[in-house]
């Protein structure tokens, strides 16, 4: 009965639309009484779940992302990636992934970057005559880059939940699945553009090319601050967010200068949106996951898993098809605390890595962003566009198709995420 109490609420609460976070709460709050235990302890439990130390990461990389989302960075780096791939047929199309790519690699959302990158690209890949849709649809899969690319911070939410797996590790592990399927969605978007003979891009003069190069240069280099400075041990995780944040301050208000420094005053509102509603999440979904820990359902989770079958590639298509699902009607963050104890077990058994794990679950659930009801990022792509989200669901069949072989692929081969963390973080 508690266990139905506990899962039975919080869809429930999720079938009202009541917000995740309250659901979350709430739901561990009617078990905890049902139970007879204190309030007082779900309480603690919520205290707990947002007093880790690599959270502290989490507001500076969302601060560094406002900053440099505001700042003309996207702009420029739109720009840097049409010196590269722009000429080709449906060039803008792979413009569009290659930013997302790159912007990716700065804010570590897939929301974020649609957001950003969707309101230049999209308007301008509809001028030059590509399909609305299509449009939309390579914009909001392209934004999956940004929660498998570093820094995302919901790579440590992940870390957190899975007890501390090394968050260094984690974001070594996303590079190349992450530029893979860069790589993958350009291969397809060609495919697509040729088929439906979408126009070629203007040739960049060698002149204009290096003064594109050298004004992106700046911008990029916060990606290169994050990563090196973890990678070489110059920084935590939370000091390179931090110095991240300071790099992207100086560069947009005193270098590129497009933006006024009194528009910080926004950033710092939104970022604080956004940071109270990640960390509400985190709270909650530490105090759910407390009363399923307290209830043994990771345990019987993971025995009933085995128990049909000790196959590992069942195992692992059973929990891919889990996680999808999952990713379809709930937010991610919330997810990654809730799922990670229970899965994770699973997986580690039959022998997967928790760091491949790591990206194996940010990409199904980078999917569930992009797929109804609750894909936010397919919301916002949506909304810029001034497109319903049932005309985008059907063309989007391509694009699904490309990234579930992706999913298979990164799933049954580990040297995909484990080379990379392995070779240079022994």
């Amino acid at each position: 009965m508690e266990v139905f109490i506990l899962i039975g609420s919080l869809f429930l609460f999720l079938i009202i639309k009541l917000p995740i976070a309250f659901a979350l709460g709430l739901s561990a709050t009617l078990t905890a009484l049902y139970l007879g235990i204190p309030t007082m302890v779900i309480a603690q439990k919520m205290v707990e779940g947002v007093k880790s130390f690599s959270l502290m990461a989490i507001p500076f990389f969302i601060l560094a992302g406002e900053i440099m989302g505001q700042g003309g960075i996207s702009r420029r780096l739109i720009d840097f990636s049409n010196v590269i791939v722009g000429r080709v047929r449906g060039g803008l199309a792979m413009v569009n992934i290659l930013s997302s790519m790159f912007f990716g690699g700065i804010s570590g959302s897939s929301v974020a970057d649609t957001s950003s990158i969707g309101t230049i690209m999209i308007p301008m890949m509809e001028k030059q005559g590509y399909d609305k849709d299509y449009a939309v649809n390579v914009t909001i899969t392209s934004s999956t880059q940004g929660v498998i690319i570093p820094p995302s911070h919901n790579m440590i939410i992940y870390s957190v939940a899975a007890g501390g797996v090394s968050i260094g590790k984690l974001f070594l592990g996303g590079i190349v699945p992450g530029v893979l399927l860069g790589i993958s969605l350009m291969a397809l978007s060609y495919f697509l553009a040729v088929k439906r003979d979408y126009p070629k891009g203007e040739k960049i003069g060698l002149k204009k090319s290096l003064e594109i190069v050298k004004d992106s240069f700046l911008g990029l280099m916060t990606a290169v601050i994050i990563m090196g400075g973890v990678i070489f041990g110059i920084f935590t995780a939370t000091e390179s967010a931090a110095v991240a944040a300071i790099y992207a301050f100086i560069i947009t208000y005193f270098v590129y200068r497009e933006v006024s420094i009194v528009e910080f005053k926004k950033v710092l509102i939104n970022t604080l949106k956004t940071l109270s509603m990640v960390m509400a999440v985190i709270a909650t979904s530490s105090a759910f996951a407390y009363m399923m820990a307290y209830l043994k359902v990771p345990q019987a989770i993971t025995n009933t898993l085995i128990g049909i079958t000790d196959n590992k590639i069942a195992i692992l298509l059973l929990v891919n098809l889990i996680l999808l699902m999952l990713g379809m009607i709930m937010d991610m963050a919330p997810l990654i605390l809730i799922a990670t104890p229970i899965l994770l077990p699973v997986v580690t058994r039959v022998g997967v890595d928790p760091i491949q794990f790591g990206i194996i679950m940010m990409l199904n659930l980078g999917i569930g962003l992009i797929t109804p009801p609750v894909g936010s990022t397919l919301f916002v792509g949506c909304s810029i566009a001034g497109i319903s989200i049932e005309k985008i669901a059907k063309s989007l069949k391509p694009f699904y198709c490309m990234l579930f072989i992706y999913l298979v692929c990164l799933t049954f081969i580990p040297a995909l995420t484990l080379w990379l963390p392995n070779f240079l973080m022994k």
